[in-house]
């Protein structure tokens, strides 16, 4: 089938977009920087969303839709949020073309359906919701208000990658409301713990969660709690933030409530997010030479089962005794896919499904029948065995697990592997050099992460939740410092 890739080691970079491509997740389209999400990377998406969306539920939010237009205006009411997002914005400036006379068939923007107001297109929702949020919060009685929505924006990038970073990308927001600062910081929080427990329950891909320094904090947020995952090339990767927004946005739009007193009080607010970005992530976090590693969770396909046939005679009799295995596999609720085409031998077939990242697959012959065996093979660790076929339903419902857990213990002693300790600058450097995280003393200010980053290119990913107070000395000035940062290079 023509699939090699490139080799992860040789070109890391090329391994991905050409993994991206030849497995059938996305493609680039006719509009520069944006992508064409396909069947089987918008199958990934959709699982990921539909576990997502339940853990949203199950915290007691409610999904709503707000328009993809915002008015100039009001999205510069909270100046640093119109400051941070600025340079990257889509405007719309007329609303209809017309033909243009010298120019048969052509179009052009018609100079007298310019728009009053000019519109951005969302590049994140705050300004629109807080704007609506204003009608419907009156009384405490009103509070709190739990939305999300799942939607498109649009950041107009100039450098993109495939899922990693595009011009329009599809992600969740939340946008919560609440009567008191404690009540808006512990719904900041009680997010990041959901990103988290999806991240690693789900994705397979641990997680380390803090906060975000001054200068990587989101723009309008009084805190920004992240969750930072490293991928294989040693670079951290954000998965996702959650806000604390402090009354920012209320005092912006003006959105306030009459409390329990009677008195006209400011709410507090928080905003948190995922993007389609989190299929970047899962990829450079499992995949091999070979294709994709999918875990079993997210995995569209979780088992295929490829016959091994001489003639139809050979075929009718394995399709019969697969159908029986293919009914009970799905009572059980794991995905199934019986390929039987007659237009690919079965090595085709197998390269195809280790591309695409296949958690399990079943080969059957006439030998097979004969025997009642199977033989099975998972994706992880290339691993085969024959097995009985009446052993198969419990064999692999465990198999699924054991993947799901060994891809996450592999990329949690990958994380430890490459997680340096380092205590002055020297060390700091060589250590970046090498890629993954580096834990080192900081001294607080701005000043010094920028130095950091013009002389070694990394970033501070976030101040760990569970960082130890410990004295230190900050590894570029030597000031003092009571606790330890993560450091890395960031996608």
């Amino acid at each position: 089938m023509g699939k090699h890739l490139t080799k992860r080691d040789d070109d890391y970079s090329k391994w991905y977009n050409e993994l991206v491509v030849k497995a059938d997740l996305a493609e680039n389209s006719a509009v520069r920087g944006c992508m064409v999400i396909k069947p089987y990377g918008f199958a990934i998406w959709e699982k990921m969303q539909a576990e997502l969306d339940r853990k949203f539920k199950e915290t007691g939010h409610e999904n709503a839709y707000f328009p993809l237009f915002v008015p100039k205006s009001l999205f510069e009411a909270e100046e640093k949020n119109a400051e941070g997002f600025a340079k990257e914005c889509a405007v719309v400036t007329h609303y209809r073309l017309q033909n243009d006379p010298e120019n048969q068939g052509k179009l052009r923007v018609d100079p007298e359906a310019k728009l009053e107001e000019e519109l951005v297109v969302r590049p994140t929702s705050e300004a629109i919701i807080w704007n609506t949020y204003k009608g419907w919060i009156q009384s405490y009685r009103d509070l709190p208000l739990l939305i999300n929505q799942w939607a498109n924006v649009v950041r107009w990038e100039m450098r993109t990658r495939l899922f990693l970073r595009t011009a329009e990308f599809l992600w969740q927001e939340g946008h919560t409301a609440h009567a008191t600062k404690n009540e808006a910081i512990t719904e900041a929080k009680q997010m990041q713990d959901v990103y988290a427990e999806f991240a690693e329950k789900f994705m397979a891909m641990p997680v380390i969660k803090g906060v975000k320094s001054d200068s990587e904090r989101f723009a309008g947020a009084e805190e920004t709690y992240t969750i930072e995952a490293l991928m294989q090339d040693g670079k951290a990767l954000q998965a996702g933030t959650s806000h604390f927004l402090g009354q920012n946005f209320a005092e912006a739009f003006d959105v306030k409530y009459t409390s329990k007193e009677g008195k006209q009080e400011y709410v507090w607010a928080t905003s948190w997010g995922v993007s389609t970005r989190l299929i970047g992530g899962l990829i450079m976090t499992h995949s091999d030479d070979s294709g994709l590693v999918l875990p079993p969770k997210l995995a569209p396909i979780q088992v295929v089962i490829v016959p091994i046939y001489k003639n139809d005679e050979q075929l009718n009799a394995i399709s019969e005794k697969v159908n029986e295995i293919v009914k009970d596999l799905r009572r059980k609720d794991v995905s199934v896919k019986f390929d039987n085409r007659d237009t690919f031998r079965p090595g085709a077939k197998f390269a195809e499904y280790e591309l695409k990242g296949v958690p399990i697959r079943i080969a059957i012959g006439a030998r097979d029948l004969e025997n009642g065996t199977l033989e099975i093979a998972r994706r992880d660790t290339f691993e085969k065995k024959s097995i009985n076929q009446s052993d198969a339903l419990s064999y692999i419902e465990n198999l699924l697990n054991e993947i799901q857990e060994n891809l996450y213990n592999k990329a949690v002693n990958y994380r430890k592997e490459n997680t340096t300790k380092v205590d002055d600058f020297k060390e700091f450097k060589k250590a970046i050099k090498k890629g993954g995280f580096v834990s080192a003393h900081w001294d607080g200010t701005e000043e010094t992460e920028d130095r950091i980053k013009e002389y070694t290119k990394a970033t501070i990913r976030c101040i760990p939740n569970d960082a130890i107070e410990e004295e230190g000395i900050c590894v570029l000035t030597g000031k003092p410092s009571s606790k330890r940062v993560l450091f890395a290079k960031a996608y």
